[in-house]
């Protein structure tokens, strides 16, 4: 237990998108299911040929590829096979920081600039590379993300142009986790600019699959390498990472995963549908926190929210909450949902932060999550209304306590 706080090993998954697999993926993996042999460690031909596709449209071609079982298995091969220290922005996806530690590695959270999150500020991240090395540290290694979990942001180009200065400027190596750069809510209007497209020698672009091609209980994931002498030997440092892990896509998998990077009309129909689908329903959310007091930054990527009810502590409090993780089992409870606590994110244990996840809301059975799809209404569906009314009903609870508490 940590401080009697929760189990350390808890880590909250991605966000799902809530819908049904996409049938032309489960005729892939039942196509593929009767096959004996395995895939190879770091993708067969299929799923690398699907991984050099993906990324070459997005602007990010060149260089070895490879594949995994997800992407924790991918950065933790990659932080063995590199060494030093790692730094993240504050907060980061709930997976950043555990693959580091198992190592041994200390992990450096580094502040974001206030517009977005995902990318350090470069003053603060050139500030922490000081400070380390003057402490004896190395740091060698920065993960960041355009599009980012937890925060729902995407960063601004000058932003990350700026991160990726001070980064190379610092000598660092990035990660770029592009997770859930084809959740974007509105791709006609926003611009994302990859950090493997500013500095691709430097840069490993990584994804995982479960972000919009796959289901998350199918895990895959993939990474592209700088096309260079150095890019090269660490792209083979990790592949003996890999294989001394024993860590290799499953077969039927890898069939599915090989389908969906290749985009078939299919695929890229699915992907657009669902973005919109989880723009109305985090939009939705977020109204609805605002209103009742709590701070968000508007949600433009991704399946999730993240709610700052600092402003809401004094209700909290009468409800004993005070810290993420009691309000982590609030809200859970309340809301019928996981609601991970922003301190598994990076954030401090005593900031009253929270993600919330619009899967959930989706509905329970199949046929209610298809229906969200194919409607041209989905908030207005009875399942959809109803769990909305349920988080409306739950965060006006607290506004209207905290208004009860407030000074007269």
């Amino acid at each position: 237990m940590d401080g009697g706080h929760g189990t350390v090993r808890y880590g909250p998954p991605l966000p799902s998108d809530g819908v049904p697999v996409l049938p032309l993926l489960v005729e892939a993996v039942v196509s593929a299911a009767g096959r004996a042999e395995s895939e190879p460690v770091g993708g067969g031909a299929g799923l690398l040929e699907g991984a050099r596709g993906y990324w070459g449209r997005r602007g990010i071609g060149g260089g070895e590829v490879v594949g995994a079982p997800g992407a924790p298995a991918l950065l933790l091969a990659l932080t063995a096979a590199l060494g030093g220290d790692v730094l993240v922005p504050r907060p980061c996806a709930a997976w950043w920081a555990p693959y580091a530690r198992l190592l041994g590695r200390p992990v450096f959270h580094v502040a974001t600039p206030a517009e977005c999150g995902g990318v350090p500020d470069p003053y603060a991240l050139l500030e922490t590379v000081r400070r380390v090395r003057e402490e004896g540290g190395e740091p060698k290694l920065l993960v960041l993300s355009v599009a980012d979990d937890p925060t729902a942001t995407v960063a601004p180009p000058e932003a990350v142009h700026e991160a990726v200065e001070a980064a190379e400027g610092a000598g660092l190596l990035l990660v770029s986790d592009e997770t859930w750069r084809d959740t974007v809510h509105a791709p006609h209007d926003t611009v994302l600019v990859s950090p493997a497209e500013m500095l691709p020698e430097q840069v490993i672009a990584v994804s995982d699959l479960a972000g919009a091609l796959l289901p998350a209980g199918w895990p895959a994931a993939i990474a592209r390498f700088p096309g260079t002498p150095a890019g090269n030997g660490l792209h083979a440092r990790v592949l003996d990472v890999l294989t001394a892990l024993g860590a290799r896509v499953a077969t039927p998998v890898a069939a599915a995963a090989a389908r969906a990077l290749a985009e078939p009309p299919e695929v890229t129909a699915r992907v657009a549908d669902v973005a919109r689908l989880h723009a109305r329903v985090a939009d939705a959310v977020h109204r609805t926190v605002v209103a009742a007091g709590a701070l968000a930054r508007p949600p433009r990527a991704g399946r999730h929210v993240y709610v700052d009810l600092g402003p809401l502590r004094p209700a909290l409090a009468a409800r004993g909450v005070g810290d993420a993780q009691e309000l982590e089992d609030h809200l859970t409870a309340r809301l019928g949902m996981p609601a991970p606590g922003g301190h598994r994110f990076g954030d401090d244990l005593g900031a009253l932060r929270v993600r919330l996840s619009t899967g959930a809301l989706l509905g329970a059975a199949d046929d209610e999550r298809a229906e969200c799809l194919t409607s041209p209404s989905p908030l207005e569906l009875p399942h959809v209304h109803r769990a909305l009314t349920l988080v409306r009903s739950v965060f006006d609870g607290l506004r209207d306590d905290a208004q009860r508490w407030e000074p007269r």
